[in-house]
């Protein structure tokens, strides 16, 4: 007889790369790296960015099967009118990449969690 332990955690992509630590590791270090990037940083020149590190461990928890419920604002709307082009989306993804990888996430975690934030693209360029 085979039994499967219901106490145990589910196997996905938050808990195999380190749960809320990392994600909030890798939170700080974008946070860093958006503040440290002259031309990014200009498109948050309006923003409170303890909102946004908030909202950001918040959403990254959420669409990498945390534990957490992402109810901050609508995407879309956050990116309208700023005109964010295809080049500054890539160097904001980059951003991303450089946080994880200082956050401790491999090659593999990284492509896999950059897979889950693509789909949010359409909701960033050009709004």
């Amino acid at each position: 007889m085979l039994m499967f332990g219901c106490a145990s955690q589910p196997s996905n992509l938050y808990n195999s790369i380190g749960g809320k630590q990392t994600v909030e590791k890798i939170a700080d270090h974008f946070v860093d790296e958006i503040g440290n990037d002259k031309i990014i940083i200009t498109y948050f020149a309006k923003s409170n960015v303890d909102r946004f590190h908030q909202s950001f461990i918040t959403h990254l928890c959420s669409i990498i099967d945390g534990p957490c419920k992402y109810e901050g604002d609508n995407l879309r709307e956050v990116h309208r009118g700023m005109n964010i082009t295809e080049g500054d989306f890539n160097r904001i993804v980059d951003l991303l990449i450089n946080a994880m990888r200082a956050a401790g996430l491999t090659h593999r975690e990284r492509n896999r969690v950059l897979a889950r934030v693509a789909p949010f693209r359409k909701e960033i360029i050009y709004h």
